[in-house]
């Protein structure tokens, strides 16, 4: 990936890596809320709602048994604490998390207090997501440097502030006084860390520190085991099995009885990223002119022309849509290619989440139990 830095540990920082990798191994899984082994299925947010509907929608999602509720943080969209501090009152069963937060655009002493806050509300417990972030630039937001050390010493920070020591930080991205630590009330269970990613080297980074990789804009089978193969990497190098971290896959859905339709408005919504994903997957060659030529319609505001450049055999690896069936028959594809949760993103429905959601809970969810149920 370009620009992305090492990821191995701050020479500056030994005893501080040493520190959060020992929080991270010497946790208590016995309550089954954050050992994430078995398949999962999960639902995901775009946080460009009125405070209403965030609260509708938790409320219908409560409904059904999704294990885990996400919402988005791109800029220039709400940052995702508030929709799910709204959001956790609401839901009693799903674990909540953002996915995820560029600690360029939020520093880990905040991620680390607004986690703690909806953890004291989430009844089903939080995690946490970090990604680099895509589109900084074109909202004024500086990448952190190096990057993926920024990760890392974010990860650290927080895991350290979240466990009650000293959040003391000499890094070389991150340097915080000895004497700062939480001074708010603790989650009173461990919050998973999710990092989310493509890259060979955040990947391997993930390895070492995290719970679970994210790969977002995607529902290609075949990119699992790329991406699994560069988090053993980092398994490897900090004395973890393989499959110790497990692997998020999610992008837009839309789920509608009238197939055609749930298709044409999935185009539509992937469009606006596959420029930017499509570069990212090892696994597809896909012409850079065409993608060109979608980026240069999405830019001109004409979302239509853009979707219907997009061929049928491409659509497939970047969403899901059609009727319960086909998300049924694609989600079962995942999981066999080594998923451990699928994330259903928005928006949804064909004219309103709420239609697609219900199908997800009342067809899809239940058709994937072999799946789901614990083994």
């Amino acid at each position: 990936m370009p620009g992305q830095a090492s990821s191995q540990p701050s020479c500056l920082a030994p005893e501080l890596h040493r520190r959060c990798y020992n929080l991270l191994h010497s946790c208590d899984y016995s309550d089954g809320q954050t050992q994430m082994t078995n398949r999962e299925i999960s639902i995901a947010f775009q946080t460009d709602k009125r405070a209403r509907d965030y609260i509708d929608l938790a409320k219908l999602v409560n409904q059904f048994a999704f294990d885990a509720v996400t919402v988005y943080c791109d800029a220039p969209y709400h940052p995702s604490y508030g929709p799910l501090l709204l959001m956790a009152p609401h839901i009693n069963r799903a674990r909540l998390g953002p996915a995820g937060i560029p600690p360029s655009r939020m520093h880990p002493l905040d991620i680390a207090a607004q986690t703690a806050l909806l953890a004291d509300i989430a009844a089903g417990g939080v995690y946490i997501g970090l990604v680099r972030g895509g589109w900084l630039k074109d909202h004024g937001i500086r990448e952190l440097d190096p990057p993926i050390t920024a990760i890392r010493e974010a990860g650290d920070i927080i895991r350290l502030l979240l466990a009650g020591e000293s959040a003391g930080y000499s890094g070389r991205v991150y340097r915080i006084a000895e004497h700062v630590r939480a001074p708010y009330p603790l989650p009173s269970r461990r919050t998973p860390l999710q990092i989310g990613t493509w890259g060979e080297q955040l990947a391997a980074l993930a390895g070492e520190i995290a719970d679970e990789v994210k790969i977002g804009g995607s529902a290609n089978p075949d990119v699992i085991p790329v991406i699994a193969d560069y988090i053993a990497v980092g398994e490897a190098r900090s004395g973890r099995e393989r499959g110790a971290v497990n692997i998020v896959i999610g992008a837009v859905s839309v789920v509608d009885d009238d197939r055609d339709a749930a298709r044409w408005i999935a185009r539509k919504a992937v469009s606006l990223y596959m420029p930017i994903v499509s570069r990212l997957d090892p696994t597809l060659s896909i012409d850079p002119d065409l993608m060109s030529r979608v980026q240069s319609q999405i830019e001109a505001g004409d979302d239509d022309a853009a979707a219907r450049l997009i061929p049928d055999d491409i659509l497939d690896r970047f969403i899901f849509a059609g009727d319960p069936a086909d998300i049924i028959e694609h989600c079962a594809r995942l999981y066999d290619a080594g998923a451990q949760r699928v994330e259903l993103g928005t928006p949804h429905g064909v004219r309103e989440a709420a239609t697609g959601i219900q199908l997800i809970g009342t067809r899809v969810i239940p058709a994937l139990k072999p799946y789901l149920s614990p083994s």
